[in-house]
């Protein structure tokens, strides 16, 4: 898939933004703080409904402004455009496809970005909330019922909360429905996790190794968030005392967690900073080739501030990748990255928040 437009409204500090893009690698160079990044931001909204960076989710919208808006024109590999749009308006969220409001999930099916960033490395070092994330993004995109399920068990996750921190005995009956709950939606998610980890185990092996083969043989070790000898509507029951001193659960889906390790690297402390992040974007890559594999069609590949990020054998290793693969790719950068250079490519310069084509 490909963005042949890009419009974008009040998203940092970019106040107007109209973008022809080509199919092939479009780079925007500039300072920093122009608004480069700002745009993958925007584009990454509409695969995710969220910003890949950290900061609050106010801080999207231009100063002053009552609203951003996002606008594309996505063509697909069967050649089909589809017109879709996001709007932020307050704490709100609208989208909408082919002109007609719709829900979040339906508009995120459509669209898949992935992002290699500065924060990337995060992926590999950072909290397991940012792990989750990744999977549940690949698991989305094969089964679309599993935005649903995770909104339901994450119901029912607040709903026993709730009663944790009201105190309630841990005899209580109000526990039961809640739990239920809880564990059918879990073993579900679960099992889901599961099958998109295999599929994604050989493609992730093949793509770090060939980033950094040094390190010898990866493994993946994925944790569901309880013990797997036991039933977790068991555990629940048994955990609550416990839970009702913390004030939370425990146990569950959403304390799942995967790691990766090395042969040489048998401890996520052994890797430098540098292979953190070469991890991380061997995840992205793997993620990326997994999505066309199983669609037929490649996602869009963002790559923030990429000479920075990367040293220049690996920028002209991945960058080869990715044209081979024939995927559009979107690069930041305050330069032109080297190994782009001789490649055919768009080129796109940004001044405070204004983009002017250049090639």
């Amino acid at each position: 898939m490909r963005l042949d437009r890009l419009r974008i409204q009040a998203l940092r500090c970019l106040h107007e933004v109209d973008l022809a893009l080509a199919p092939g690698i479009n780079v925007f160079v500039g300072a920093n703080g122009a608004g480069k990044t700002s745009v993958l931001e925007a584009v990454f909204l509409l695969s995710h409904a969220r910003s890949f960076r950290s900061a609050a989710r106010e801080a999207l919208l231009a100063r002053g402004a009552p609203r951003l808006s996002v606008f594309a024109e996505l063509r697909k590999a069967d050649d089909r455009l589809l017109r879709m749009g996001l709007g932020r308006e307050a704490s709100r969220w609208e989208a909408r496809l082919e002109g007609e409001d719709t829900s979040l999930g339906e508009l995120i099916a459509e669209c898949a970005v992935t992002c290699f960033e500065p924060g990337s490395h995060a992926l590999i070092a950072g909290a397991a909330e940012e792990r989750r994330r990744f999977l549940d993004w690949g698991v989305f995109h094969v089964e679309h019922t599993f935005l649903d399920n995770w909104r339901r068990y994450q119901r029912a996750l607040k709903q026993r909360n709730s009663l944790l921190r009201a105190g309630m005995e841990p005899g209580s009956p109000l526990y039961g429905p809640w739990e239920t709950e809880l564990a059918g939606l879990a073993d579900w998610i679960d099992s889901q996790r599961r099958g998109y980890l295999e599929c994604l185990r050989p493609v992730l092996h093949a793509c770090i190794a060939a980033l950094l083969p040094e390190l010898g043989a990866p493994e993946l070790r994925y944790r569901r968030g309880w013990v797997d000898e036991r039933d977790l509507h068991e555990q629940l029951e048994i955990q609550r005392g416990r839970d009702l001193a913390r004030g939370h659960t425990s146990l569950g889906a959403h304390r799942a967690d995967w790691s990766m390790s090395f042969e040489h690297a048998p401890q996520r402390e052994h890797l430098s900073r540098g292979q953190e992040k070469l991890v991380a974007l061997g995840c992205m890559l793997a993620q990326a080739r997994l999505y066309a594999d199983q669609h037929k069609d490649w996602p869009i590949i963002c790559l923030d501030d990429l000479a920075s990020e990367l040293d220049e054998a690996h920028q002209a290793a991945v960058i080869a990748q990715l044209v081979e693969s024939g995927a559009q790719v979107l690069v930041t950068g305050t330069g032109l990255p080297e190994p782009l250079r001789g490649l055919t490519h768009c080129l796109f310069h940004v001044e405070q928040g204004h983009l002017t084509p250049l090639l």
